[in-house]
């Protein structure tokens, strides 16, 4: 028997080391495009924007007594890029007689600080820097420089919608 040595080609050799350089630079290529295009994309095409309603229910205003405000809590939905965020708000109502509706922020207009209703003293009171607020939410004592904010309010089958919050001008002392 002979033994018999199988020699390749030179040009053979080098299709074999020529296919696994192909196939390396390509999934090089592959493995590249794979992160540049979402990054591309993410940096030069906005977020799809999506129409937020600035209008949000926060609740039936059929059991509502005129002149006695209660604290009404809803959910408004906030969009930044692409995260959707929920949050938890409340507004303090009032009825007035003639079935007109003020809805106020419940940030206090000194510090920022959340107030309550006191049925006893019939007024807003915020307990952090002793700032007192009358029904219509004019400032009666304390530190507090302007009126309570109040919501965009629309009332529409006794349900009450609020819109975005407006600032009370400041009062002259």
């Amino acid at each position: 028997m002979e033994d018999r040595i199988e020699s390749t080609p030179e040009s053979q050799t080098q299709t074999r080391r020529g296919f696994g350089y192909a196939v390396i630079y390509g999934l090089g290529a592959l493995i590249g495009a794979a992160l540049t295009i979402p990054a591309a994309l993410y940096l030069f095409l906005p977020p799809k924007t999506r129409k937020q309603d600035e209008w949000v229910e926060a609740g039936n205003l059929s059991q509502l007594q005129p002149g006695a405000p209660e604290e009404m809590t809803f959910r408004r939905t906030h969009i930044d890029g692409w995260k959707v965020y929920s949050e938890k708000g409340t507004a303090w109502v009032v009825k007035d007689a003639d079935g007109a509706v003020t809805a106020f922020s419940p940030i206090c207009t000194h510090l920022g600080c959340a107030y309550h209703w006191d049925a006893g003293k019939s007024d807003f009171v915020c307990p952090c820097h002793a700032s007192e607020f009358a029904l219509d939410g004019t400032v009666l004592s304390g530190p507090a420089p302007r009126p309570l904010d109040r919501f965009e309010t629309k009332v529409e089958n006794a349900r009450l919608w609020l819109g975005p919050v407006v600032q009370s001008k400041e009062t002259s002392s």
